[in-house]
């Protein structure tokens, strides 16, 4: 869970949250992503960051304002 600032959404912040899910993605399922993006001719990164913006949903958030 994330709790966050909801003045403080910043770019930095977004990006943060981003950079946790690509770990969290990365550690389960790289070597799917890879394969996946091979087949299709994607490059690795594209792939990675559709599936982490993805992945933001199954994260939880606490808002405190």
């Amino acid at each position: 869970m994330f709790c966050l600032n909801f003045s403080n959404l910043n770019r930095e912040t977004q990006q943060l949250i981003l950079t946790i899910s690509k770990a969290a993605l990365e550690q389960k399922f790289k070597q799917k992503l890879q394969a996946y993006a091979q087949k299709n001719k994607l490059p690795y990164e594209q792939v990675l960051e559709e599936e982490a913006i993805r992945n933001l949903y199954n994260f939880e958030f606490q808002f405190s304002v």
